[in-house]
């Protein structure tokens, strides 16, 4: 590979209204290499990469491109240039086809005017056969995993003859399968000469994939150093400025009486295909009960069931005696439940109201935000201060559109409304997706103590790690049906085969 730099940008400042994002950043690329961009939420690395890509002018500092400055007014001038971006959340049209997607806003054309659908398909089926993407074309995006839309849309910069690609949290929405085949994509891609710009929270996959690693700290460039000879330990406490737990530490659980009470539960779908399949169980005040399972085993419509924004078609949940059969999400919420939605942008904010409004959605018209019908916008402003400061919620303050916050910082704010609420069962589905280490210690923490305070904790989530280091007792889902249950120690490789279906053998 070789040193040549295709991408320099040296000193970029970028601030908005109270504050600096970008302060005097610097960051290169070089031909044919992955370079990560690390940091915690709100560290400045989308900013950077917006300015890249023409989201944003910087308002000091110069980039270089192939060695000739630049200055892009749009994502218009930056594609041109040879730049795409993939965002976190995906750029698609769900109604139109995979073909549809990639080829638009540069459509190949017949008779000067006509759409030229063949011509379409028939260049991204050679896209897909060189880049080994396994897509069809004429597939709609609604109907396709995220997994293949995160590929439609690399194959939307390859279109448009991308050098150098950029990669906002790739896999914060994939499963460990997605996340491998991606990393298989990026070895082609960079094979072939492309630049790929990752930008991740995720130690792990930063030192399998990145050849240099550049980490961001409150906007600032903290230094950029060689995969060779980094670790975990070491990038963690450049990200955070100290040292940080990677391991969750915890006293046995101290459980007492069951405050959710799950038995047969039959549960289908929006298109009616039943998810949930006699599944029964029970969580207890004062333990963390894990959900493992490959996504798309039934954990989504599981937890829709049990927070009121599915029908339960036959079996029983109770939540502290209180029967939540023909719940609604509001008498859910009311029953005592707490829920950490795993998607946060539909599920769990509002995007255009601010900070402060969504901290008070649940709990509004109740003292202390609202007496007697009136609503108190000073108290619910005074208490989004307070768990914005608890929670380290960072990028704006109380009156700041939770939209435009990062997504780990949206993440934040859904938990610490949860929290705040002192529900009697608290279901936190995904609840450190996005985040970044520091944010991540701090969450498991608050988790331990929220159990040691005698609250029931249903987690569930996709990283095996997280269930395996937090969870008191752990159940298996498999085609929505309970495959494995363990208390105390168990193996990884035990849960992972019963998450794909299977079971030890006895000796």
């Amino acid at each position: 590979m070789a040193d040549d730099l295709v991408l320099e940008m040296r000193d970029i400042r970028k601030e908005f209204p109270g504050v600096v994002a970008n302060d005097r950043v610097s960051f290169d690329v070089r031909r044919g290499e992955v370079h990560a961009l690390l940091g915690e939420n709100g560290a400045g690395k989308s900013t950077l990469m917006n300015i890249l890509y023409g989201l944003y002018r910087p308002d000091g500092g110069e980039i270089r491109l192939n060695g000739k400055p630049v200055s892009f007014a749009s994502a218009r001038d930056a594609i041109q240039a040879g730049i795409g971006m993939v965002h976190q959340h995906f750029m698609l049209i769900p109604v139109m086809t995979v073909a549809e997607n990639i080829v638009l806003g540069s459509e190949p054309v017949r008779e000067g005017i006509f759409l030229d659908e063949a011509a379409a398909d028939r260049r991204v089926t050679e896209m897909a056969k060189t880049f080994r993407f396994e897509v069809d074309p004429d597939a709609r995006v609604e109907d396709i995993g995220v997994g293949q839309q995160q590929r439609v849309e690399i194959m939307k910069a390859l279109y448009r003859n991308a050098d150098i690609l950029i990669l906002d949290e790739p896999t914060a929405v994939l499963t460990p399968q997605e996340a491998t085949d991606l990393f298989e994509i990026l070895r082609t891609l960079q094979r072939e000469g492309m630049s790929i710009i990752f930008i991740s929270h995720k130690l792990n996959e930063v030192l399998e994939i990145a050849d240099r690693i550049t980490v961001l700290r409150r906007g600032k460039t903290i230094e950029t150093v060689q995969r060779e000879g980094a670790t975990e330990e070491s990038l963690a406490k450049a990200m955070v400025g100290r040292e940080v737990l990677l391991r969750v530490e915890k006293a046995p659980a101290n459980p007492s009486d069951v405050l959710l009470e799950v038995r047969d539960l039959h549960v289908s779908d929006e298109r009616g295909i039943e998810k949930v399949r006699g599944v029964s169980f029970d969580v207890r005040a004062g333990e963390i009960v894990g959900i493992a399972g490959v996504d798309g085993n039934g954990q989504t419509e599981l937890i829709d069931a049990l927070t009121g924004l599915l029908k339960i078609e036959s079996g029983t949940a109770t939540i502290a005696g209180r029967e939540l059969a023909h719940a609604n999400a509001r008498d859910a919420l009311d029953a005592g439940i707490g829920h950490i939605p795993e998607d946060r942008q539909r599920r769990g904010l509002v995007l255009e109201f601010s900070i402060a409004e969504n901290i008070a959605l649940h709990d509004y018209a109740e003292p202390p935000d609202a007496r007697f019908g009136w609503l108190f916008p000073g108290r619910m402003i005074s208490r989004a201060r307070t768990l914005i400061r608890e929670f380290d919620v960072r990028g704006g303050g109380p009156l700041t559109r939770a939209g435009s916050l990062s997504g780990g910082n949206q993440q934040k704010v859904i938990a610490a409304r949860e929290i705040a609420r002192d529900p009697k069962l608290l279901i936190a589905a995904q609840p450190t997706r996005g985040l970044d280490v520091g944010a991540i210690e701090y969450l498991h923490r608050r988790l331990v103590e929220e159990r040691d305070e005698g609250r029931a904790i249903l987690l569930i989530s996709l990283e095996l790690d997280e269930i395996l280091s937090l969870s008191d007792r752990i159940l298996v889902l498999y085609e929505g049906r309970i495959a494995g249950e363990h208390e105390g120690e168990v193996s990884e490789e035990q849960i992972g085969l019963e998450m794909l279906g299977g079971r030890r053998e006895a000796a």
